[in-house]
């Protein structure tokens, strides 16, 4: 039964994330309400494990329609690699708690500024080229790489409002590229986690088909739908985000 739980959560979880990130918001909860004995390293490798799956087949699904900047995107992925590393090396020697508390403010000055700027990530219009834009980009990967090894949750959804605001992508462009930066943080965090045995490969391996089935739904869909559907999506996953860490900061015992 806990088997089959997971997995459905990580259908879900694959559908959601290929659209505008957020899929640890369903998969990470359903681990720990399956699996409450468990060591948390060890379903927050099950999580990466499945979840890899589902980023690296939407980044293929998009790039086959989206029109991907590589130039920029691949040092990003790469810086992206570099700072989940260094980020979930940190989390081992230094706590992370005082994150919870700040992460639904941000999250929610995500949401205003969002909803004040009715025009943002409507066009695709990039602000930068060649050099310039790759420096950027993986100064986003950096940041929000660190983040996701050290922290984690909402990834998806900063680089989404990142490349939106600072690149001037429109939410689709935004969402695809994401992807190849969400892929590369995973990677990098499965690593460490498999490097210390914390990962349960049976559990791993129908939980990754799951993910990727649901990726290739949620990728479709917001391919069908475009860049409108992709950030009512962002709005309402970033609005999901907020009421959770914000329960889980100051209201949870």
């Amino acid at each position: 039964m806990e088997l089959i739980f997971v997995s459905l959560a990580s259908l879900l979880a694959g559908f959601v994330d290929a659209i505008v990130g957020g899929g640890g918001l369903i998969l990470v909860p359903a681990l720990f309400a399956a699996f409450p004995t468990a060591h948390p390293a060890t379903l927050f490798g099950v999580n990466k494990g499945a979840s890899i799956w589902g980023t690296g087949f939407a980044t293929w699904q998009y790039s086959r329609r989206v029109q991907l900047r590589w130039q920029s995107l691949l040092p990003a992925a790469v810086a992206g690699f570099a700072g989940a590393f260094a980020g979930a090396w940190l989390v081992t020697v230094v706590p992370s708690d005082f994150l919870r508390k700040l992460l639904p403010l941000i999250l929610l000055a995500v949401l205003v500024y969002t909803l004040a700027k009715k025009e943002l990530g409507r066009v695709h219009a990039p602000r930068f080229t060649g050099l310039q834009e790759a420096l950027i980009a993986s100064g986003i990967g950096l940041t929000i790489g660190f983040y996701d090894g050290f922290f984690g949750p909402g990834t998806g959804s900063f680089f989404v409002f990142l490349m939106v605001r600072w690149l001037g992508y429109d939410f689709l462009h935004a969402s695809a590229s994401a992807k190849l930066l969400n892929t590369a943080t995973n990677l990098a965090a499965l690593i460490l986690f498999v490097s210390t045995g914390h990962i349960w490969w049976h559990f791993v391996l129908p939980m990754a088909i799951a993910n990727v089935l649901g990726s290739v739904l949620g990728s479709r869909m917001a391919l069908k739908h475009g860049t409108g559907f992709v950030r009512v999506v962002f709005i309402v996953v970033v609005s999901a985000l907020i009421l959770k860490t914000g329960y889980a900061a100051f209201l949870a015992p």
